[in-house]
């Protein structure tokens, strides 16, 4: 990922080195997700909750291994009584007036047999593992969609200002035709005062336009990593308009890659590990032993031979809590409840795919048919913009008449443009919803 960041910096740097010394950068959509997603703070994040997933499997297999523990212990004992009688029959025993004595242990302990419970903590966190990985798919779904939308959203409004730009200088030489018209007498006064004020409103929308997309342009610079005040220059995403196939297939391929199913695919695995975890608390457990002490009753911690102590002792301990064979029961009985639960869970999400699918393919066939519909219109208002033109210098058609053929040719054309852009972005949405929106982008 960051080898490809690199190449992708310095690709942008050698096409366009005196835009980008500028604070201007051109980009292509491909290249806007690639660079997205390299530098995008929540992915960053999911990457680490992988690894936090990876670090908690090495704790759970350190569990596995043997345990040890080993102590020292050192005693000083000053005797007040210096001596001691134990009856009668016993002649009196005379006390040191203090001793020392040292202690040591050397404890080892392997479990042969837990009930499994340590084979079902190892495989739930490997499992958890692979949820943590499909939560960064996720993820990366997520932010290469929020990538492709802002550049779309972008590329909408440089669109539309494109044509409010056309339609502005167009504007520019009707106001100075109507003012000779006016000089020659063929227009009022008030004619005039209406292209002026055509003019004023389009300035004005262009004006509302240009802060749009100035905050679009900001909010894409922060999800491409760039500087806040870099200008981003987008162009044509170029998705071109796909047939769609049936819905059933995408929604199979949904059924096939989302991954909330897959996830909870899992879940449902780790479940089944848990009620399996339960019953080995029913179970016996052998384990082994080996304990090492060392009894030196001198203030030297190495003392002279034969003063000091050292057994050893080997053994196994068989253990079984008796009573969880009837107190377990109920946990095991909850613990299938949770899993029953989210198999459930996983058919209400199944069936919420289905519909997010199938709202996404009717939304794109929508749009590709609006396309369609405003490529004809264009054509129809073109060729009456063009003909209420003719009729105006021949002082034929009013300046209403006018105003409004090109007002609606104007609206036409920003229809249009906007319609294109959103059939693209209604295709990525449609893939977003089968959970193949990152394969379509590499």
């Amino acid at each position: 990922m960051i080898f490809k960041l690199i190449i992708l910096l310095l690709t942008i740097l050698m096409m366009s080195p005196v835009l980008f010394a500028q604070g201007i950068i051109e980009i292509e959509i491909k290249s806007a997700i690639e660079l997205g997603v390299a530098n995008s703070k929540n992915l960053k994040l999911s990457q680490n909750e992988i690894k936090q997933a990876v670090a908690r499997l090495e704790i759970v297999k350190d569990q596995i291994l043997p345990t040890a523990t080993a102590g020292l212990m050192y005693t000083h004992n000053e005797i007040l009584s210096g001596e001691f009688n134990w009856g009668e029959n016993f002649s009196a025993y005379q006390l040191p007036k203090r001793t020392d004595a040292i202690f040591g242990t050397v404890l080892l302990k392997e479990v042969l047999y837990g009930g499994g419970k340590l084979k079902y903590a190892k495989e739930s966190t490997r499992l958890l593992i692979e949820v943590a990985r499909l939560n960064a798919d996720m993820d990366l779904e997520e932010v290469s969609y929020a990538i492709i939308n802002t550049y779309y959203s972008l590329y909408k409004l440089v669109q539309s200002l494109k044509v409010v730009d056309q339609n502005l200088e167009s504007l520019k030489s009707q106001v100075s035709q109507a003012e000779r018209f006016f000089e020659q007498g063929l227009v009022t006064k008030n004619d005039v005062l209406r292209f002026k004020l055509r003019k004023a409103n389009l300035v004005l929308e262009q004006l509302d336009m240009e802060s749009n997309r100035a905050i679009i342009n900001y909010n894409l610079a922060i999800l491409l990593g760039l500087p806040q005040e870099t200008e981003i220059m987008v162009s044509d995403p170029g998705r071109e308009l796909i047939q769609p196939v049936t819905l059933n297939e995408y929604i199979a391929l949904a059924i096939a890659n989302r991954k909330e199913l897959k996830q909870m695919a899992v879940q449902n695995r780790v479940a089944g590990l848990k009620v399996k975890s339960i019953k080995a608390n029913a179970l016996p457990r052998l384990a082994l032993n080996a304990n090492l002490y060392y009894f030196n009753p001198s203030a030297s911690l190495i003392p002279m031979m034969n003063r000091y102590i050292v057994p050893l002792t080997l053994g196994a301990s068989l253990s079984w809590n008796i009573a969880s064979i009837y107190t377990n029961k109920n946990k095991v009985s909850k613990a299938g409840i949770e899993q029953k639960t989210i198999a459930i869970q996983k058919d209400l999400e199944s069936d919420k795919i289905k519909s997010d699918v199938n709202r996404q393919y009717q939304n794109y066939l929508t749009a590709v048919n609006k396309i369609q519909v405003l490529e004809t219109s264009v054509v129809q208002t073109i060729e009456n913009d063009k003909l209420l033109a003719s009729k105006y210098k021949n002082n034929v058609a009013s300046v209403t008449d006018r105003i409004d053929a090109e007002s609606i040719l104007y609206q036409a054309k920003i229809s249009l443009e906007i319609a294109k852009a959103d059939a693209g972005l209604a295709y990525y949405a449609l893939l977003k919803s089968t959970g193949t929106i990152t394969q379509s982008t590499k």
